[in-house]
């Protein structure tokens, strides 16, 4: 396939340009991508007016940038992100994407960070298929899970998330984009957008890709409220989203006590392989949740502890996250995320 790419820069300012990757002049042929490149990369600066253009080309997918992904089973493919927070990545590409590829068309499970990340991820998936991607599943609200989505809303895809999403990304989208901006060099955030879904999950529903189905799955609230799972059926895949850390300290950002409930309730049917929303692929439910247990079990005694000692949260927190440093080597990214983690336990258990 031939691709469109627009070198964008940031108005006013020397230097800070990028590619952009405009799917809908996707084309077979290189005459057919450039007889469309002038209207296409027209109408989209229009709608992004902090942009300017420097030129436009049109090249194949093999020679885009494209985002490393993992065969785990027969059209079901990863991207592992690395397992640290977002401040101390260099471009905020630490969680894990899913790629299903049916008879008739693909499914991402997660954008990635950034309108780059996402462009890297077509790329990757243009190399794989040229089925359309029909839907872009968003596991929960977190930046590092949805700002990816711009490019593959724009070829054509479905947005499909939580039913509580919506709501949680239009009350964060600004404070995402800012801190995303304040994190990183323009040239990785370049183009970033907040994309809203087009279809919610209140309780299930199905994707058929054309000979496979994915079962979704909206989670009561456990790591947010809105947590989305995902099922391939075919080779009894699960993707958890953040429901499910391993290596990186889980964070909480939900309830404690849901997540815990959620955790003891293991899912039927029993996948045969676990995708986390951080870390490494897991064979088994045991080996996937037995750590993160640990974690959130220990946080939430250490917590009753303090509140039943009627230290004030301020007090607490300090507390709570020292009486945890004896798990601290099994996880990354301990120490800050330990005290957000006691915050938030503080005020969900205080009134129990």
């Amino acid at each position: 396939m031939i691709h469109l790419i627009l070198s964008a820069c940031l108005a006013g300012s020397s230097g800070d340009c990028v590619p952009i990757l405009l799917p809908e002049a996707e084309s077979a042929v290189m005459a057919e991508c450039e007889s469309q490149a002038e209207r296409v990369s027209r109408n989209w600066l229009k709608r992004h007016p902090d942009l300017l253009e420097e030129q436009v080309s049109c090249q194949s997918a093999t020679s885009l940038p494209a985002l490393p992904l993992r065969e785990l089973a027969p059209g079901v493919h990863v991207y592992l992100g690395e397992s640290v927070q977002m401040e101390e990545s260099a471009n905020g590409r630490i969680a894990n994407l899913g790629v299903v590829i049916g008879e008739k068309s693909v499914a991402v499970i997660d954008s990635g960070v950034s309108r780059r990340q996402g462009q890297e991820l077509f790329a990757a998936i243009r190399q794989l298929t040229d089925l359309p991607i029909s839907h872009v599943i968003l596991t929960h609200m977190h930046p590092d899970h949805v700002l990816g989505t711009s490019v593959f809303k724009e070829a054509g895809a479905e947005i499909v998330g939580h039913a509580a999403l919506p709501a949680a990304l239009e009350y964060r989208a600004q404070t995402y984009l800012d801190n995303l901006a304040e994190l990183y060099p323009p040239q990785e955030v370049i183009g970033t957008e907040v994309i809203l879904p087009d279809r919610q999950v209140a309780d299930r529903d199905i994707i058929d890709l054309g000979g496979r189905e994915l079962l979704l799955k909206a989670e009561g609230t456990a790591h947010t409220d809105n947590d989305l799972t995902v099922f391939d059926s075919k080779t009894e895949t699960f993707f958890s989203g953040d429901l499910i850390f391993r290596d990186l300290t889980p964070v909480v950002d939900g309830s404690l006590n849901g997540w815990l409930e959620w955790l003891e309730a293991a899912p039927a049917p029993m996948p045969r392989r676990i995708v986390p929303g951080h870390g490494e692929v897991a064979e088994s439910w045991k080996i996937a949740v037995t750590p993160q247990t640990e974690f959130l079990t220990m946080l939430r005694d250490s917590t009753r502890a303090a509140i039943a000692d009627g230290l004030p949260m301020s007090d607490a927190v300090p507390v709570i996250a020292k009486s945890m440093q004896i798990i601290e080597n099994k996880w990354n990214s301990f120490e800050e995320t330990a005290a957000r983690d006691a915050t938030a336990a503080y005020k969900e258990l205080e009134w129990e």
